[in-house]
């Protein structure tokens, strides 16, 4: 098994908080079918249109009202939603497999398919076309028609050659998956994380130290590898992997202007957090904080079409327009500000 190594530079080892004059209101929208407990990811389609996977299932939304677009198909809890190159969703779901919805029906492919897991925790597309779905035990690969499945075995990740599947959850949820401008598959996982090129899998390590429990990985534009975890935020340029803040960081995604957003547990709870160029050039990364949720993970973020920012909690979806975070939930503005919302304000 290959290693890569690489020797660090001066690790960003401390991160402050910004303070500006950026003044945060939260705004409640009180909306019954809208989603109240965990969100843990969020799609917009090429319509337009915001779908959100929670554990109470797939919603779909314009902004303003909200419907339930599987509590006629699926119990489930879902934790992922992919919009493919052909215009078909993909819904992740934890013990059902993974449902495709073609704009007419919908289609359900599990174990019984072929499928190396029916737990699906993240769904991805690759450059030929190929959806990946990343499962407890390892991932599987679907051109369409059949399944290619490669199973994590501790330290190692290999294609599965016997036709194995799992009935029940193994170890090892393959958190997040990419493909890199070189054509290398990254996959994020539970215990080491990997990069494929094809023919084999390598664990990924700085200082003789692999990569464990990452949650999220990330290529930005410029074409560096962005992973958040158990060991922080780092960014690797192909050459050296810089470590940008410490603490765990749940979810990594860059907007349209390029700065880099974090969800991130802090000494005072979970963060939605915003790395632009001047901070991460900084000794110290001097990091806004979009907003605090003081009682629970923050979960997949999305920059709508209009430059909002959508995110997930532990209580539902909501909206980040730049001054202003909507939430849509069905308590009352009170009751949720005192569970979940503690806003600043200089952040």
């Amino acid at each position: 098994m290959m290693v890569v190594c690489c020797t660090s530079c001066d690790p960003q080892n401390k991160t402050e908080l910004a303070t500006n004059n950026i003044k945060i209101e939260s705004k409640y929208f009180i909306n019954s079918a809208s989603p109240s407990s965990i969100v843990r990811n969020i799609e917009q389609d090429r319509n337009g249109s915001i779908w959100i996977a929670s554990w109470e299932g797939i919603f779909r939304t314009d902004g303003r009202s909200f419907t339930n677009f599987t509590d006629k198909v699926s119990s489930s809890r879902f934790f992922s939603v992919l919009e493919d190159s052909k215009g078909n969703m993909w819904f992740g779901s934890i013990g059902s497999g993974v449902f495709s919805y073609d704009g007419k029906r919908f289609t359900n492919l599990t174990t019984e398919e072929g499928l190396l897991d029916n737990n699906v925790v993240s769904i991805y597309e690759d450059k030929a076309g190929n959806i990946w779905f990343g499962v407890f035990g390892g991932a599987s690969r679907y051109d369409g028609e059949t399944f290619q499945n490669f199973i994590i075995h501790e330290d190692e990740m290999d294609e599965d050659l016997k036709g194995k599947t799992f009935s029940e959850r193994p170890e090892f949820e393959v958190n997040s998956i990419i493909e890199d401008k070189t054509g290398r598959l990254w996959f994020a996982t539970r215990g080491n994380t990997f990069v494929f090129d094809g023919k084999a899998f390598t664990s990924v390590s700085h200082l003789g130290k692999p990569f464990t429990n990452v949650r999220s990985v990330l290529e930005d534009q410029k074409g560096n590898i962005w992973l958040g975890g158990n060991d922080g935020l780092w960014r690797y340029d192909g050459n050296v992997f810089t470590n940008i803040a410490k603490g765990f960081v749940g979810f990594i995604y860059e907007d349209k202007k390029g700065n880099i957003l974090t969800s991130s547990e802090t000494s005072e709870g979970w963060a939605l957090s915003r790395y632009n160029e001047k901070s991460l050039t900084n000794k110290i990364a001097v990091v806004p904080e979009i907003i605090k949720a003081n009682e629970g993970m923050i979960f997949g973020i999305r920059e709508a079409n209009d430059g909002s920012i959508w995110f997930g909690t532990l209580d539902g979806v909501h909206r980040y327009d730049g001054n202003t975070v909507n939430s849509f939930n069905a308590m009352s503005s009170q009751e949720y500000f005192s569970r979940l919302v503690a806003t600043r304000d200089n952040c």
